[in-house]
């Protein structure tokens, strides 16, 4: 899945002791005037700092030496500032859907209406050849119900690829459960427990089933090795398409507000 990291050689050493206390660590960072939450992860077998932006670039992850004290993290992330500037700005932001009024559903961008005709759900529909996703309720209530009904596509189209995948492997599937992940779009145990990050029912179709195919070739190789790439072209022949539309076009799926 696709991320930003900044990796640098270590950049500290032994220091002596000293009755100063040591410089508190930021739990955010401040970029182009937004806070962003940070997280400080020690590592004992890291050597360098490893600073990521999370997908949809609402968060950052910082990963450091054990021991490692905060001015040094400070200092790490002052340098890397105009970094940061750099890639956040290739995030879009997105605002409340009220306030967007549209979504991406299967890869097609709806116009988003309110409607008081619907009991608290959401409709695509077509009105003079423009999508659009009529909505029920108030706007405060939008974003909760369009993220329902994305919810929705999501289970009807996902189970029903993934119900085909595992024939065609001849594999079982022993349940399959919808999440809002921030870093991964699927996962498969060895039990055959598959799971999905619901925000996939705003790509195209082709990457939809394509999800669907990782997650079930994963039944049969639990690892990226060759013959698990195979499988999964197998299944999907669209899988490098799709793999290419993700790194491309991923965080903007996360990045949705609701």
């Amino acid at each position: 899945m696709p991320f930003e990291s900044a990796r640098l050689l270590p950049m500290f050493g032994l220091s002596r002791k000293s009755n100063t206390p040591p410089a508190p660590r930021p739990d955010s960072v401040t970029v182009n005037g937004r806070a962003l939450p940070l997280t400080i992860r020690e590592n004992a077998r890291a050597t360098r700092m490893t600073l990521r932006i999370e997908p949809g670039g609402q968060a950052l992850k910082l990963t450091i030496p054990r021991g490692l004290p905060g001015h040094e993290v400070d200092a790490f992330l002052t340098r890397h500032h105009a970094w940061l500037m750099t890639r956040l700005a290739r995030v879009p932001d997105s605002g409340p859907l009220a306030e967007v009024g549209k979504i991406a559903i299967r890869g097609v961008e709806h116009r988003i209406e309110m409607t008081g005709k619907l009991r608290g759900l959401a409709e695509q529909t077509e009105i003079d050849g423009v999508a659009v996703l009529r909505v029920a309720g108030s706007p405060e209530h939008t974003g909760r119900r369009v993220a329902d009904h994305l919810k929705r596509v999501a289970r009807s189209e996902l189970e029903a690829l993934v119900a085909g995948h595992a024939a065609r492997l001849g594999e079982t599937v022993r349940s399959i459960s919808y999440k809002d992940t921030k870093s991964r779009w699927g996962s498969c145990t060895s039990k055959g427990n598959l799971s999905f990050s619901w925000r996939i029912a705003m790509a195209p179709d082709f990457v939809i089933d394509y999800l669907a195919a990782h997650e079930v070739a994963h039944l049969k190789e639990m690892n990226h090795g060759p013959r698990f790439w195979a499988t999964c072209r197998e299944l999907c022949p669209r899988t490098d398409e799709a793999k290419r539309w993700l790194k491309q076009n991923g965080s903007r799926l996360f990045a949705v507000s609701f």
